[in-house]
C-alpha cells in the first residue's frame, strides 16, 4: 500500500535519465556535426565541448538514478549505500566540469571578438588590397592607352596654339622681366622688320616715345596687364609701325613677375587711311575756299594786265616808265598763274578726258624736262610696264602732276642723283611710282606736304601749290597719291634715301571702248 504512490515519480525519474542521456548525445552529435561544417567557429566549438561535459554528466547522473532504483527495487540497497558515495562524487565532478565550461565561454568570447575583429580588419584589408591590387592591373594594363589618348590631346592642344601662334597676322611676342624677347611669331619678325636669325632683342628699345614705355611697364607692375595702348615701334629695318598693344604679366610662384606676354595689332594702314582722309576733308574745304578766291582776284588781275599792256604802247621801249609797266606785267602775269593753279587744285577748270596710256604721258613730259634734269646731273632711270591697260584722264593735267613731281625731285637733289620711273599692274589699278635719291622729308612735315601753300623752298622760288594741285588731279581722276619717305628700294627691299611718290588710277577693261562712258 505504502509503495504504489511512488511508483509514478519512479517511473518519471527512470525514464526521465534516459531521455536525459538521449537528448544530450543527440545534443552532442548535432554540436559535432555543426564543428565539422565550420571548424573555425568558436561558438559551435563551445557548443560541441560543453555538450561532451553535459552528455558526460547526464550519463552519469541518468545512470546512478536508474541504477539506485533497480537496486533499491531488488532488494540490494546496502550495495547502493556502497556505491552512493562514488556516484555522488563523479557527478559533483562532472557538474564542476559543466561550469568550468561555461565560465570559459565568456572569457573565450571576449577573446574570440577581440580576434574577430581583427580578422575583419585583415580581411577588410585584404580586400581593399585585392581592390588595389585589381585597379592597379587595370591601371598597368590601360596605362599605355591612357598615355597615348593624353599625349595626343597634349599634341592637339600644341598644334591649335601654334597654328594660331604660326597663321596670326597680329605681332604675338613673349619677353622676360628685361624686356628680352624670347619668342615672336612670323608676323611679328616680319612687320617689325626683324631677321630671323637674331637671338637677343629687347622690345623695350622698340618704343619711340619714352613716356610710353614708362606708361606700359607701370600698368603691367601695378594692374599685370596693358590694354589697348597705342604706341609707335621702328623695328630694325627702320620701318616706324603704328601698333595697338595688349599684354598680360607672367608670374612665379611666388607671385614675383618674371617677364610678360603679349599681342600686338598693326594699326599703321588705320592710321594712313585716317591721316588720308582727314587731308581729303581739308583739301575739299581749302579748295571752296581757293576757288572762291581765285574767282575773285582772276577778274581784277585781267583789268589790271590789259591796262597796262595799253599803257606800254603810249611810251617808248627804253623809257623808264616802260620798264615799269613791264615790272607790272610780269607780276600780274605771275598772279595770274598762281590763280590758274588754284582753279587747278579746286577744280573748277574745265576737263577733257580720254583714254591715255601713261608711259606715253610720262615719255612725253620727260622729252621736255630730261635734258634740264641731265644738266643738274640728275639722271632718269625707265623701268615701264610695255603691257599697261589704258586709264582715263585728262592728258594735260596728267602732264601737270609729273612736271610737279618731277620738280619737286630736281630741287631735292640739288648735287645730283636719280630718278626711278616705275610703271605697273594690278587687276583693277595701273600704279606709278616716281622715286629720287634726294634729301628726303622729314616725319615732322611728311603729312604736310600735299597742304596748299606749304612749302620748304625759299621765298620766290615757290608758291607750295604744286603738289596740292598735283594731289587735286590725282583725286579727280579716281587715284590715289601717297608719300613715303625713306623709300623702299625696289630691288633691296630695304630703306634708301630718298622720297617715293605712288600713284594708282583706276584701269580701263580691254573690251570697254566707249569713251563716253566714262564721261
Amino acid at each position: 500500500m505504502t509503495a504504489l504512490p511512488l511508483l509514478p515519480a519512479v517511473a518519471v525519474e527512470f525514464f526521465g535519465s534516459g531521455l536525459a542521456i538521449l537528448f544530450s548525445f543527440t545534443a552532442l552529435w548535432y554540436a559535432w556535426a555543426l564543428v565539422r561544417l565550420r571548424p573555425d567557429n568558436f561558438i559551435w566549438g563551445f557548443l560541441f565541448y560543453f555538450c561532451i561535459a553535459m552528455a558526460a554528466f547526464s550519463l552519469s547522473r541518468g545512470v546512478g538514478h536508474m541504477v539506485r532504483i533497480f537496486l533499491v527495487y531488488s532488494d540490494h540497497e546496502p550495495i547502493w549505500k556502497k556505491l552512493s558515495p562514488y556516484s555522488g562524487g563523479f557527478n559533483t565532478m562532472l557538474m564542476i566540469s559543466v561550469a568550468a565550461v561555461t565560465i570559459y565561454y565568456h572569457k573565450g568570447l571576449e577573446a574570440y571578438k577581440a580576434i574577430r575583429a581583427k580578422a575583419e580588419k585583415l580581411t577588410e584589408a585584404n580586400t581593399n588590397l585585392a581592390t588595389s591590387a585589381e585597379q592597379l592591373r587595370q591601371l598597368n594594363s590601360h596605362l599605355e592607352e591612357m598615355v597615348e589618348e593624353r599625349t595626343r590631346n597634349l599634341s592637339e592642344s600644341e598644334k591649335k596654339f601654334r597654328n594660331f601662334f604660326q597663321n596670326s597676322k597680329d605681332i604675338i611676342y613673349f619677353c622676360d622681366i628685361n624686356g628680352i624677347i624670347t619668342n615672336i611669331n612670323p608676323s611679328g619678325i616680319r612687320l617689325l622688320g626683324f631677321d630671323a636669325q637674331q637671338t637677343s632683342v629687347n622690345f623695350h628699345h622698340l618704343f619711340n616715345n619714352a613716356n610710353v614705355l614708362e606708361r606700359y611697364l607701370a600698368e603691367l607692375h601695378d594692374n599685370g596687364s596693358v590694354s589697348d595702348l597705342e604706341m609707335q615701334c621702328t623695328g630694325k629695318d627702320g620701318t616706324t609701325r603704328h601698333i595697338l598693344l595688349s599684354a598680360n604679366a607672367l608670374y612665379d610662384q611666388h607671385g614675383k613677375i618674371i617677364g610678360c606676354e603679349g599681342i600686338g595689332k598693326d594699326m599703321t594702314r588705320i592710321k594712313t587711311i585716317t591721316e588720308q582722309l582727314i587731308n581729303q576733308e581739308k583739301m575739299a574745304s581749302i579748295g571752296q575756299i581757293a576757288a572762291g578766291v581765285a574767282h575773285e582776284i582772276n577778274t581784277p588781275l585781267g583789268i589790271i594786265l590789259g591796262y597796262t599792256q595799253l599803257m606800254m604802247d603810249d611810251f617808248t621801249q627804253d623809257s623808264e616808265m616802260a620798264d615799269n609797266l613791264k615790272v607790272v606785267e610780269r607780276q600780274t602775269t605771275a598772279c595770274r598763274r598762281i590763280v590758274a593753279d588754284l582753279l587747278k587744285f579746286s577744280r573748277q577748270s574745265e576737263s577733257e578726258k580720254s583714254r591715255i596710256d601713261i608711259n606715253r604721258i610720262i615719255e612725253e613730259v620727260l622729252s621736255v624736262t630730261e635734258h634740264t634734269l641731265n644738266l643738274h646731273q640728275i639722271s632718269v632711270i625707265r623701268r615701264f610696264d610695255a603691257n599697261l591697260p589704258a586709264i582715263f584722264g585728262d592728258a594735260e593735267k596728267l602732264h601737270q602732276v609729273f612736271i610737279n613731281l618731277f620738280n619737286n625731285a630736281q630741287h631735292a637733289m640739288q648735287d645730283g642723283g636719280k630718278i626711278i620711273l616705275q610703271t605697273g599692274k594690278t587687276v583693277q589699278d595701273v600704279r606709278v611710282s616716281v622715286e629720287d635719291t634726294g634729301t628726303g622729308i622729314a616725319d615732322s612735315i611728311r603729312n604736310k606736304v600735299f597742304d596748299p601753300f606749304f612749302t620748304t623752298k625759299e621765298v620766290g622760288k615757290g608758291t607750295g601749290l604744286g603738289l596740292s594741285v598735283t594731289y587735286g588731279i590725282v583725286q579727280e581722276h579716281g587715284g590715289t597719291i601717297q608719300v613715303e619717305s625713306p623709300r623702299i628700294d625696289p630691288t633691296t627691299h630695304l630703306p634708301s634715301p630718298g622720297t617715293a611718290f605712288h600713284l594708282r588710277f583706276p584701269a580701263i577693261a580691254k573690251n570697254n571702248t566707249n569713251d563716253k562712258e566714262h564721261q
